[in-house]
């Protein structure tokens, strides 16, 4: 196995772990901002007041985003199993 084929191998999977964690991370992001918002219009400084709504976020990202992310995560394992001859040197 050759240099650029273990580079090629981890730049793949950095580049996937990427993808998958987008959409959630992005929801995460937006909520957290929205919350941001709402605690300062209304002086409220309780912590579960933005992690509740937070983690709620996450959750429905997570069931939204479910079969898109498995189709990807599929396609990388299949192509990574695929591939086994080119690693076998």
């Amino acid at each position: 196995m050759t240099t650029a084929a273990v580079v090629d191998l981890i730049r793949t999977a950095f580049v996937t772990t990427f993808w998958l964690s987008l959409p959630i991370l992005a929801m995460g992001f937006v909520i957290g901002i929205i919350m941001s918002l709402a605690q300062i219009l209304t002086s409220i400084q309780d912590s579960s007041f933005a992690t509740v709504p937070r983690l709620l976020a996450f959750l429905g990202a997570l069931l939204l985003a479910m079969p898109w992310m498995l189709a990807k995560l599929i396609a990388y394992t299949t192509t990574l199993f695929g591939d086994f001859g080119r690693f076998a040197h």
